[in-house]
């Protein structure tokens, strides 16, 4: 029974974590549209597919005993495929200076990722130790991508209006938080849960702030594609908080 909903909230943290990273893919049709970027970063982006890097290797038999984490493998895998093609998209309509930011992030994001498997295959001999190596370093990468959270409602509460904030996009980041927590728990994988207990509140707090400021609007004249372009626009954007750590032990 315990094995059986444990692989049942894996697969609702699954279906809530596709529709959170499938969210920019609105905006990224209009890149391709429009052909130009509209000036948002790619932190998050890239944050995110380090993110999905990382715990995808957690998943895997190497680090995970067997085959107990296979909805980890399979969410962030495709994870991977998403955060990757809006990175070459980003990087093919972004201005010369911006490149060279986007190939010093990945330059960045390649050396932790093939430096933590490494180390975790060849100089640890069992899966707990794997587990903590891998763990904490996935930590620091989802606690950073808790940060986005924090600056969208900073900028929410500054102007008064949810435009620069989805709720749909608020909430599928609270529920993968919620589920993939219950997943850890249940699993009994602290590295797992951990992550998304601290995911959590952020993406309360959104929600919470979006029922304050919904029915407040602002007119603005700039088309920000990190802030769902114009008002008669209204496209999910950015991956918020894309957390998906997530295992049984």
């Amino acid at each position: 029974m315990g094995v059986t909903l444990h692989l049942a909230i894996g697969i609702l943290g699954n279906a809530a974590s596709l529709l959170l990273y499938a969210a920019p893919i609105l905006t990224f049709t209009r890149v391709l549209i429009e052909e130009k970027y509209g000036g948002f970063l790619c932190v998050p982006y890239t944050i995110a597919l380090l993110n999905c890097l990382l715990y995808t290797w957690y998943g895997l038999p190497v680090v995970s005993n067997k085959w107990e984490n296979f909805p980890l493998i399979t969410i962030n895998g495709i994870g991977i495929l998403l955060e990757f093609s809006f990175i070459i998209i980003y990087f093919r309509f972004a201005p010369p200076k911006t490149k060279k930011m986007v190939c010093l992030l990945l330059i960045h994001v390649v050396m932790v990722f093939c430096i933590t498997p490494c180390v975790s295959a060849f100089a640890l001999k069992d899966h707990r130790h794997r587990k903590v190596l891998v763990g904490c370093v996935g930590l620091v990468a989802s606690v950073s991508m808790y940060a986005s959270p924090l600056i969208v409602v900073k900028q929410v509460i500054k102007t008064k209006s949810v435009e620069f904030m989805p709720f749909y996009l608020s909430l599928f980041s609270f529920l993968a938080s919620l589920i993939w927590m219950a997943y850890g728990l249940l699993g009994r994988d602290l590295f797992l849960a951990s992550p998304n207990l601290v995911g959590c509140p952020p993406g309360l707090l959104q929600l919470v702030v979006y029922f304050v400021y919904r029915n407040k609007k602002i007119l603005r004249e700039e088309d920000d594609l990190e802030k769902n372009g114009p008002l008669q626009h209204h496209e999910p954007a950015t991956i918020t908080c894309s957390c998906i750590t997530n295992s049984k032990q």
